[in-house]
């Protein structure tokens, strides 16, 4: 057991030839920059959702027989819920990209607590879906309507190229025993605009009408706005919807009735389900020109309101991937909406949405080595780093502020199947639609165990939390040593200097277990409250070296 320990932790010097060799797992890691927390993903093509902590152990694993349909997310009591959908051929009659079939809640061991399935010849829940705070869960919907149908609301015939029309419509469900109940609805089809047939309902002056959604704009597929992602803010009671096959995100206000939404007065807004806000693209509504567009085909957009957020200069604004902007490469921005009184947003009548620019970018360096045409998400960490998820990549890295990667893993499981370590991984093939990282204080982790067990790829590098190691991090500390190492309790780090030192110690999440700000060596480190696993040791923010401990 020492002898396998010992070797685990003889990485000085070996980091960037092993970095050079993996394709899969973890690949850097900066413990004092990463931030702590645990990662869920359900990847696709397969059929199970993993926790993961920062080394790509896993900490929890949740098997099933369904596919992803295609969000994953935990419950504030640590139960996870999920979409799924059982083959691609249940539902032949609406079949297009995140199309899902139910969704259902499952505790820490897997067992079911409930599930609701939403799927037939008229309706299909697709890719995702929020939690509320009551409990309550909002869902993606398409609803398929016949081109007689859709004609007479004003679609022009030569835009209904596959013979029906499948708007969007967003769904609330109250779970119950076993199941759940709708409660609560809102229709793209009851908030139409068009100016293509004076004697159809809804003719008029789109640019006059950006609340409303012109039924002749996008694509012409039956798919038609492929709504993506819906997120909640409980402060504002609204809902955002990112809209790809718009270049949009929309917001509306949950606070009406179903009657209120279908119309366009009620709720705390007045508009009843008329669209609140919009922007990334004004020809959507007939304003501003080609130049104004911000957003291609964007994915998961969100408030920034997470845990640990509160202080956040960016709290309370929205961030969005970008796929598709020009060049072929892919962003991650926020965007700060102009709130105005009573929590409506400020429009200039004939004028587009504001803001006319982004408040943040993050670009790849180069652009292109960040790129997914679809899929994809970000998230902001309560440190100010950036988690994003390049889904078509199956990668997701984590930037700090200067934007340099501190945190990179690539999913391992590649066509439905775990992958081994170093193979190399082709385009696409090892897709995954979110990533969501939890801290440690999240509610849902009270009692429950989080002892890492595996990695989640065959023939893992046992190193893989050294990868970020490199010569420059060991610049001035080739003096530094650890004995004992394994320890079962206190460790004592010296160093050749009569200098003070900020001494700290890591775990394998990045949570940092030890400080001292002016440590003279060789200091005392007492790791004995510590579970087994390796730490690491940094002085002066630089990660030196490494200590197994074994009780």
């Amino acid at each position: 057991m020492i002898n396998r320990l010992l070797n685990i932790i003889l990485f000085l010097g070996l980091a960037s030839f092993a970095s050079a060799q993996n394709t899969v797992g973890v690949l850097n890691f900066d413990p004092g920059q990463t931030q702590p927390g645990y990662n869920l993903l359900m990847p696709g093509n397969q059929t199970d959702a993993y926790l993961i902590d920062n080394c790509g152990k896993i900490v929890n694993h949740w098997p099933s027989a369904a596919q992803p349909g295609n969000s994953v997310y935990l419950n504030s009591n640590g139960n996870l819920v999920r979409t799924g959908r059982f083959g691609t051929g249940n539902n032949p009659y609406i079949q297009a990209g995140g199309a899902g079939e139910f969704i259902e809640e499952l505790d820490w061991d897997n067992n079911s607590i409930w599930k609701f399935t939403y799927n037939d010849s008229l309706v299909r829940m697709h890719h995702d879906f929020s939690i509320l705070p009551n409990g309550n869960v909002l869902f993606i919907s398409w609803e398929r309507l016949t081109a007689a149908e859709a004609i007479a609301m004003g679609r022009d015939p030569q835009r209904i190229l596959e013979g029906e029309v499948w708007p969007d419509k967003i769904v609330e469900i109250q779970p119950q025993a076993d199941s759940a109940i709708i409660v609560w609805e809102w229709r793209v089809w009851d908030h139409l605009i068009q100016d293509f047939d004076p004697t159809k309902p809804n003719f008029g002056v789109v640019a006059d009408h950006p609340e409303r959604i012109n039924v002749n704009y996008g694509r012409t597929i039956a798919d038609w706005n492929h709504i993506n992602a819906v997120d909640y803010n409980p402060v504002l009671d609204q809902i955002a919807l990112s809209v790809p096959a718009f270049d949009e995100l929309w917001l509306i206000d949950h606070s009406t009735t179903t009657a209120e939404a279908a119309g366009s007065t009620g709720g705390n807004s007045g508009k009843g389900g008329d669209l609140l806000y919009r922007w990334g693209n004004p020809l959507a509504y007939n304003t501003g020109t080609n130049a104004d567009q911000k957003l291609f085909f964007c994915h998961d957009v969100s408030w920034i309101d997470n845990e640990g957020m509160a202080n956040d200069p960016d709290f309370g604004k929205l961030l969005v991937f970008n796929n598709r902007v020009p060049g072929s490469y892919s962003t991650v921005n926020i965007i700060d909406p102009p709130l105005g009184p009573n929590n409506n947003y400020v429009l200039t009548p004939g004028m587009a949405y504001g803001p006319t620019a982004f408040d943040y970018t993050f670009t790849d360096n180069p652009p292109q080595n960040m790129y997914s045409s679809g899929l994809s998400g970000a998230q902001k960490q309560p440190n100010g780093n950036m988690l994003i998820c390049s889904g078509r990549q199956g990668r997701m890295i984590e930037v700090n502020s200067n934007n340099d990667v501190v945190w990179s893993y690539i999913n391992p499981i590649i066509q439905g199947q775990i992958f081994t370590q170093g193979d190399p991984v082709q385009p696409n093939t090892n897709f995954i639609f979110r990533f969501i990282r939890y801290l440690p204080t999240f509610s849902g982790f009270v009692g429950k165990d989080l002892t890492p067990g595996n990695f989640l790829e065959l023939n893992p590098d046992p190193m893989v939390c050294n990868l970020a190691l490199s010569v420059d991090d060991l610049a001035g500390l080739e003096t530094l040593t650890l004995y004992p190492n394994p320890t079962s309790g206190q460790v004592i780090v010296d160093l050749d200097t009569d200098d003070s030192h900020l001494l700290e110690v890591f775990n394998g999440v990045g949570q940092r277990v030890y400080l001292e700000l002016s440590a003279d060596f060789p200091a005392r480190v007492d790791l004995s409250q510590q579970t087994e696993g390796i730490y690491w040791i940094s002085v002066d923010g630089k990660r030196a070296k490494a200590v197994m401990v074994a009780p």
